[in-house]
Order: C-alpha cells, then structure tokens, then sequence
C-alpha cells in the first residue's frame, strides 16, 4: 500500500487565502501588505518557499505594523475627513499669487534636498510610481525609498508650514 503524497502549494495559494482573510476583516492595510509582500517575491523570483503560510503571514503582519508606525511619524488627514470650516481656502483675488508663492517654496524646499530624495518625491507624488517601482528604478530597497520620502515629507512639512492656514 502506498501513502499518498501530499500536495505542495506554492505561495500564491497561500496568497490568495490571505488576501480573503484580509478583505473579511475590511482592511486596506492588511490588503496593501500582502499585495507588498507579493510584489516583492515576484521581484526577486522567489517561487518556491519551505513555508508560504508562515512567510505570508508573517510579511503582511510586518508590513501592517510598517503602515501604522509611518502613520504616527507622518499625520495625515484626507481633505473630505476635515470639517468645511477647516478647509484650506483663499480669497479669490490672491489665488494666483499665493499658489506662486506656495509653488516656489516648494521648490526652494525640494532643492534643499539631496538629489535621491527630490528624485523619490518626485516619482511617487508627482509620477504617482509606487515605492518598490521606484526601488526597482534607482536600484535601491524599498526600505531606502520609505526613509528618502520620510525625509522630504519631513523637511518640505516643516519648509512650508508658515503656509498652512492657522486658526
């Protein structure tokens, strides 16, 4: 009598059952990681692993804490979220003059830069590529992409602050 072999699956089946998980628990967060994770894999080729529910998992986890820890280092809140009266507005006859002002502090601001960091700003808000295109881009990590975006967001914030609207 012979014993049945068991089927190995590959990571993409694991991928697929994480990826349900995730969207049940109606997390984007937790959607974005794994789609990372697999990003990742299929960049460097990796197509088989010893344990692809292990290593699944335990990326999306790493990559949910990633996106909640840059979420404290960086505030953000989408516009909709603010209330109408919070609502960054401008009296229509100086629009044009304070977006120009507006538009050469950030540039002013940018070029304060290292020229990897203007260059990951500029891709990823303005090209709108994702953080591993750009890796793949400029031949560096991810990681490195995160901390040269942490970095301008950080420096441009604080360069522009003054044209924030105040209470």
């Amino acid at each position: 009598m012979s014993v049945p072999l068991k089927r190995k699956h590959g990571w993409l089946a694991h991928y697929r059952e994480l990826l349900g998980a995730w969207r049940n628990r109606n997390s984007p967060d937790g959607e974005d990681a794994i789609q990372d994770v697999a990003v990742e894999l299929l960049e460097r080729g990796i197509v088989d692993l010893d344990e692809p529910r292990s290593y699944l998992a335990r990326g999306v986890s790493n990559g949910v804490i990633d996106r909640h820890r840059r979420r404290g280092i960086i505030p953000f809140r989408p516009l909709d979220d603010l209330p109408e009266h919070e609502h960054p507005t401008v009296a229509d006859g100086q629009s044009a003059f304070y977006t120009s002002e507006l538009l050469t502090a950030l540039m002013a601001a940018l070029q304060e830069l290292p020229p990897a960091c203007q260059r990951v700003y500029l891709q990823h808000r303005l090209e709108g590529w994702t953080h591993a295109e750009i890796a793949a881009d400029m031949g560096i990590s991810r990681s490195m992409v995160e901390k040269h975006m942490a970095r301008a967001l950080l420096h441009i914030g604080e360069r522009l602050k003054h044209h924030a609207p105040t209470d």
